[in-house]
């Protein structure tokens, strides 16, 4: 893999996978996500990943209206580079996924580079009373639910994205994912260099045990090579050594209330920004430096801040 020269931090800031009974500090508000947002770019995050929410319920909003009451906001009060999900909420369309993306047409998208099982109903057992009528349903119904990721839905969004300039965050679930994406590599449809964001401890991906880390850069420098960069996140309390492990290996690192609610052992985080804090600590002790958004950029290779369209 290329040796990131500094460490992309990556902020991943409200997700879909929480819900606003698990903590008060997940932002909802278009208002809450831009502060948020803000705040984690100013405590070292160099890229932004975004979803929305309906901010009277909590819940997953991929409409492009959603998006349009943030972004702006966010663009005009920091540098970072602006990432939206086409992962969506859970049980989406995939027209309702891209939308936004297609919308905002942005410097970064993610884009999933597979199917699974994807159960969160295990989320939400230490809650024990739900403030929205949706929340227990929507984690419930994961334990008979596939996250689609077909080829022909990821060929679609990588081909309407790119031809925007669009780059990508690859988020890989599994060793298999890595393979998927050597088959759009080897079409010639993406082009180096590849942020692969790999992920470990969703149930019905590949497990939170360091070793599979290992596995997973390795498969990627047999197909790859040093066309890539790589990062890492981690879901719930596997998030922080995860992450420090990535930085270690010469990759890069995402953190985020999308991926886990915690600072600590039993405490929850206050913010976005706390949890970028912390890790920009742990890097900076390791006297590993940060990367800047336009040194991300640089890295990366997008097409600049300006070239989108809000």
């Amino acid at each position: 893999m290329k040796k990131s020269p500094k460490v992309i931090i990556t902020c991943a800031v409200t997700g879909s996978i929480h819900t606003p009974s698990m903590s008060a500090h997940l932002p909802v508000t278009a208002r809450e996500i831009a502060d948020q947002a803000v705040a984690a770019a100013e405590a070292g995050a160099a890229m932004l990943h975004l979803h929305a929410r309906d901010p009277e319920t909590g819940k997953p909003d991929q409409s492009p209206e959603r998006f349009a009451a943030f972004l702006p906001d966010i663009k005009a009060r920091t540098d970072a580079i602006i990432n939206i999900t086409t992962g969506g909420g859970l049980g989406m369309t995939l027209e309702q996924r891209l939308a936004p993306a297609k919308w905002a047409q942005p410097e970064v998208a993610s884009m999933n580079m597979g199917s699974l099982n994807f159960n969160i109903s295990g989320a939400g057992e230490r809650i024990r009373e739900f403030r929205h009528d949706w929340e227990k349903p929507y984690l419930d119904m994961t334990r008979d639910f596939i996250l689609s990721n077909t080829f022909a839905q990821i060929e679609r969004g990588i081909g309407e994205l790119s031809a925007m300039g669009t780059r990508f965050e690859f988020e890989c679930y599994d060793v298999g994912h890595l393979y998927n994406l050597a088959h759009f590599v080897d079409r010639g449809l993406v082009k180096p260099p590849f942020f692969l964001q790999c992920i470990f401890g969703i149930l019905g991906g590949i497990g939170a045990d360091h070793d599979n880390l290992l596995h997973m850069r390795l498969i990627a420098d047999r197909l790859f090579g040093d066309d890539y960069y790589l990062s890492v996140l981690a879901a719930g309390r596997h998030q922080m050594s995860f992450v420090t492990m990535s930085a270690l290996l010469g990759g890069n690192v995402r953190v985020g209330l999308e991926d886990s609610l915690y600072a600590g052992k039993g405490r929850l985080a206050v913010s976005n920004a706390e949890q970028v804090a912390k890790i920009r600590r742990i890097l900076e002790e390791l006297s590993l430096e940060v990367a800047s958004p336009q040194e991300a950029r640089d890295m990366i290779q997008t097409k600049g801040r300006d070239n989108v369209a809000f």
